[in-house]
C-alpha cells in the first residue's frame, strides 16, 4: 500500500468558534495542524501519495503542506463544490489515484486521533482477501456510534447505526474512521452525487454478498469533534499519550514553541502547548490546556482544560476552566468562566463581568 484518501472536507460545526476561520483539519494540536499529526503517520506506515477531499475553506490546505515534498510525501488536492458525504468524497478523488484495481488504498477521517497500527490493518485486509477492511474500536457507551458486530473470524455482520434501546447494542465495537478499500470497491460507488459509506455503501456491500472485515485495535483513539475532545486529543500529543512523530519537540508535561515567551515563575502542567509568539506572564498557572499562536495569557490568570485561539488575550487574574476562546477574543482581567463556554472571534468580555463563584 503506497496511497492514501484523507477526507478533510467538515464544517467542524462542533468545534466552533475554532473552525470560524481554520478548518477543523487545520486547527492546532501540539504545535502543528491536527492533519500533520495524520499525514507524519500515514508516511511512517510506507504511504507515499495522499489525495486530500477538500472542501469547507479548501484554499488553506495547499498553501501549507504545497506537494508534500517536506514530509516525504506525494500531495493532491480535490475540492468538492457540493458536499458529497464520506463516500461521495472517495469517488470524487478516484481519479488521483494511481492503484491498480486489486490494490488496497487507506481511507481515514481528518477528526481521529489514533494510535492505529496501520501496517496490521492493510496486512489483516491483505490475509483475509477482503473487499474492505475497517478499524474497529472497543467504546464503553456506543450509543453515538455506529456498531459493528463481527464473526469469530473477524468478518463484518452489520452495520447498526447509532442504537439506543439495550436491545440493539450488541457489541461494543464501533466503526473507528479508518478503512482500507481495494480500488475497485472505490470505483464502484455513485459519482457526482452524496453518498455515505457508513449508511449506503457499508451496507449495500454487506448485501451484495462483499467480503468486509473488522480489526480490533484498541489503542489511543479519539473523536477530536467537540472543544473539550480536541484540547484532550493536543495534551496526550504533548503528554505522548497519543503517539505522533510530528510533535515538535520532546514529549512531557508542557511544549513551549522556540518563539514563545514564558514568564519563569509561570507553571505549565498536563501537556499544555503554547504556540509561536505567544506570551504568558508572570504567575499564571496553565494545566491541560492550548495556547494557540500569538495569543497573550496575563500574570496570574489560571487555565485549565481551554484552548485560547490565536491572537487572544485572557486578562490578569482570570479563571478559565473547559473553555474556548475563539481567535482574536479579549477577556478582560478578573473574569471566571467554566465548562463549556465559548468566547466567539473578536469577542471582548469587559474587566470583571462574568463569575460562576462569589468575588469574596
Amino acid at each position: 500500500m503506497t496511497e492514501a484518501i484523507l477526507l478533510v472536507g467538515g464544517k467542524g460545526t462542533r468545534l466552533r468558534p475554532l473552525t470560524v476561520h481554520t478548518p477543523k483539519p487545520m486547527v492546532p494540536a501540539a504545535g502543528v495542524p491536527f492533519l500533520t499529526h495524520q499525514l507524519a503517520r500515514a508516511r511512517a506506515a510506507g504511504v507515499e501519495h495522499i489525495v486530500l477531499a477538500t472542501s469547507y475553506l479548501a484554499e488553506v490546505f495547499e498553501p501549507y503542506f504545497g506537494d508534500g515534498s517536506s514530509l516525504g510525501l506525494h500531495i493532491e488536492y480535490v475540492t468538492e463544490e457540493e458536499p458529497l458525504g464520506t463516500g461521495g468524497a472517495i469517488r470524487n478523488v478516484a481519479s488521483r489515484l494511481r492503484s491498480s484495481p486489486d490494490d488496497p488504498v487507506l481511507i481515514f477521517n481528518g477528526d481521529i486521533l489514533t494510535g492505529l497500527d496501520i501496517p496490521a490493518l492493510v496486512a489483516t485486509h491483505r490475509s483475509s482477501g477482503a473487499d474492505v477492511s475497517l478499524h474497529l474500536t472497543r467504546v464503553p457507551d456506543p450509543r453515538a456510534y455506529g456498531l459493528v458486530p463481527t464473526d469469530d473470524s473477524g468478518r463484518v455482520q452489520a452495520f447498526l447505526e447509532k442504537p439506543q434501546t439495550p436491545e440493539e447494542i450488541v457489541t461494543d465495537q464501533i466503526n473507528a474512521g479508518a478503512y482500507v478499500f481495494r480500488r475497485s470497491v472505490i470505483d464502484s460507488i455513485p459519482a457526482g452525487r452524496p453518498v455515505s459509506v457508513e449508511r449506503e455503501t457499508f451496507p449495500d456491500l454487506l448485501a451484495s454478498g462483499a467480503h468486509l472485515q473488522g480489526m480490533v485495535d484498541s489503542t489511543y483513539w479519539l473523536d477530536l469533534g467537540t472543544p473539550q475532545a480536541f484540547v484532550r486529543g493536543s495534551a496526550d500529543l504533548v503528554l505522548g499519550r497519543a503517539p505522533s512523530p510530528a510533535v515538535p519537540g520532546r514529549c512531557g508535561d508542557r511544549l513551549v514553541l522556540p518563539t514563545a515567551s514564558v514568564a519563569s515563575d509561570a507553571k505549565l502542567t498536563g501537556g499544555t502547548v503554547v504556540g509561536s509568539g505567544a506570551t504568558v506572564g508572570e504567575g499564571a498557572r496553565i494545566t491541560g490546556s492550548a495556547i494557540l499562536a500569538d495569543a497573550v495569557v496575563e500574570p496570574g490568570a489560571v487555565i485549565t482544560d481551554s484552548l485560547v485561539g490565536a491572537r487572544a488575550r485572557v486578562g490578569a487574574r482570570s479563571i478559565l476552566t473547559g473553555v474556548v476562546v475563539g481567535d482574536g477574543a479579549t477577556v478582560g482581567p478578573d473574569n471566571e468562566l467554566r465548562e463549556g463556554a465559548r468566547i466567539w472571534c473578536d469577542a471582548r468580555i469587559p474587566q470583571a463581568s462574568l463569575r460562576f463563584s462569589s468575588d469574596q
